[in-house]
């Protein structure tokens, strides 16, 4: 690469391959500053808005705010979205014809082949053993915070399964999303807390677990995964915006005894950290952000929600006042945008 990079600048060099990462571990000595990254992701909403070729729609999308005209199509192709994931060979054959019956032959081949690539990096055979066990339980843990120690019913210490976790997060499978306290910028992770499990695709997962045709049937998937399957959507969508660096999104807690809360994801923006929920219900039941809101210095808070989009003024119990901006789950991607919007509008 340092020979291109001096001699042959007019060449441009492509390094891709499974789990690089792991590759790149092993290089002795690294041409530094003469390699750029760029990271990949499955295809979020935005981008099979592209791939449908629905054009109206796609444009309706785009503008900021969303017009009420737009939202129930939006609604319905976010739905169908989050069955399905958006893995690129998936979508490429579900596009082809619309038929979802001849799909999960390709789920199950991309995933037993990723299981295969990463045990192939274990450090022995015990962590082989681990990273196997962490990755033919974990979907069963997708509502739930995760707990080391004897992981999925198994008796592996702590230790063990903590160090698998870091590796399968290294190769992207599934990614330790970790809270943080703060309330105000920088966003400081905190490793000593229990972290949420982050799979690369939702469909995938859903794959797995065998109930993409019961999503089918529901009309608000809020209610999927005991209320993990949008959080986990939407995490999704974060993660996808960053192409040039690995950047994990956290969530707030706030564990004081009997006022323990959890927020479903915190974005910094403008010097603010902005509490994110993502809810079906009423914002009467939206606690954890209320906890949020009183005890931090601005009054923005946003709800993702199977509704059409609009900011409302509220209080908290406590009395104090904030603007509430409620965004479909469709504009997961959009975020920043609307924050934005958000902001300076109100």
């Amino acid at each position: 690469m340092r020979y291109f990079y001096e001699d042959l600048s007019e060449i441009h060099v492509i390094a891709a391959g499974s789990l690089l990462e792991f590759a790149l571990g092993k290089v002795k000595s690294f041409p530094v500053g003469r390699i750029q990254f760029y990271y990949l992701y499955p295809f979020n909403f935005q981008e099979y808005l592209t791939a449908l070729g629905n054009e109206p729609l796609k444009e309706a999308f785009d503008r900021v705010p969303v017009a009420k005209s737009a939202h129930n199509s939006l609604l319905e192709t976010f739905h169908r979205y989050a069955i399905i994931g958006g893995m690129p060979e998936i979508l490429d054959t579900y596009l082809a014809d619309g038929n979802m019956s001849q799909l999960s032959q390709i789920y199950d081949s991309i995933w037993e082949t990723y299981k295969s690539d990463i045990e192939k990096y274990a450090q022995n055979k015990t962590e082989e053993k681990v990273i196997r066990h962490i990755l033919n339980t974990a979907p069963n843990f997708l509502d739930e915070r995760v707990k080391y120690q004897n992981f999925g019913n198994s008796n592996y210490r702590s230790r063990e399964v903590s160090e698998a976790m870091k590796s399968i997060d290294a190769a992207g499978l599934i990614k330790l999303i970790y809270p943080t306290t703060a309330l105000l910028p920088p966003i400081q992770t905190d490793f000593k807390k229990s972290p949420r499990l982050q799979f690369l695709d939702a469909g995938i997962v859903n794959n797995i677990r065998s109930i993409q045709g019961n999503l089918l049937n529901i009309n608000d998937l809020s209610k999927a995964y005991k209320g993990a399957l949008i959080p986990h959507i939407i995490t999704q969508e974060l993660i996808s915006l960053n192409l040039e660096k690995q950047v994990k999104p956290n969530f707030w807690v706030r564990d004081k005894g009997y006022a323990s809360a959890e927020v479903d994801l915190v974005y910094s923006f403008n010097n603010y950290i902005i509490p994110i929920e993502i809810k079906s219900g009423s914002t009467g039941t939206l606690k954890s952000l209320h906890q949020f809101i009183n005890r931090t210095d601005h009054d923005y808070a946003v709800r993702i929600y199977g509704g059409e989009y609009n900011v409302q003024h509220q209080k908290t119990p406590e009395g104090k006042s904030y603007k509430l901006m409620n965004l479909p789950y469709y504009l997961g991607t959009k975020i920043p945008e609307y924050l934005d919007y958000f902001l300076k509008n109100y």
